[in-house]
């Protein structure tokens, strides 16, 4: 309950809401035990990655909240978050936390090692870090930001499809994409993209 109350502070700072954390972590959960883990490691995965962003409480509200493309600069600064985040967490010596800084400190990588913020590739980035970035990726495009609007669901899709093996672990994309529609009734039903309960905009 604190890593999503967590969770949850950053995202209102930056203008989404808890139930964003709420359906990520619910999706990866999902994806974590299609992926052949165990119920506890999936438990794990689900209560660290409401953390995934908390290095954002370093970054900037001009950037943070900014309607527009960020700038190269800005970009820049941006990523920097990854790291913020793991040294906030990366101290503590808990399983639990342990999970969460391994997220928030690679959720930013791609498979094909053009990522950041050390641009690792492959199964060198962790698996729940592979895990969270699929789930944060697809309710980012199917909800509003301050950025853009809501991606449809073929557009979604077509996207996976094209980043699959690059952005994305190939194997966990044809997981999403073979269960889509239980992913979908799964953040629906649980935390509906559409609701205002708990929405702080």
């Amino acid at each position: 309950e604190l890593l999503f109350m967590l969770g949850e502070v950053v995202e209102t700072r930056s203008l989404e809401t808890g139930q964003h954390i709420r359906r990520v972590a619910k999706v990866a959960r999902f994806l974590a035990i299609k992926a052949g883990l165990s119920e506890d490691a999936a438990d794990l995965i689900e209560m660290a990655a409401p953390m995934h962003d908390i290095g954002k409480v370093g970054i900037a509200d001009a950037i943070l909240n900014k309607p527009g493309k960020l700038g190269p600069a800005e970009f820049e600064e941006m990523k920097k978050h990854a790291n913020i985040g793991f040294r906030i967490l990366g101290n503590v010596e808990r399983p639990l936390i342990g999970v969460a800084a391994a997220i928030a400190h690679e959720h930013h990588e791609r498979f094909d090692g053009q990522g950041y913020p050390n641009g690792i590739q492959g199964t060198d980035i962790s698996l729940e870090a592979r895990i969270v970035s699929i789930a944060d990726v697809l309710d980012a495009l199917a909800s509003s930001r301050s950025y853009k609007k809501a991606w449809d669901d073929e557009r979604i899709k077509d996207y996976f499809l094209a980043q699959r093996g690059l952005q994305f672990d190939p194997y966990l994309v044809d997981i999403l994409l073979t269960h889509w529609d239980t992913v979908q009734a799964l953040r629906d039903a649980s935390f509906p993209r559409n609701s205002s309960f708990g929405d702080f905009q």
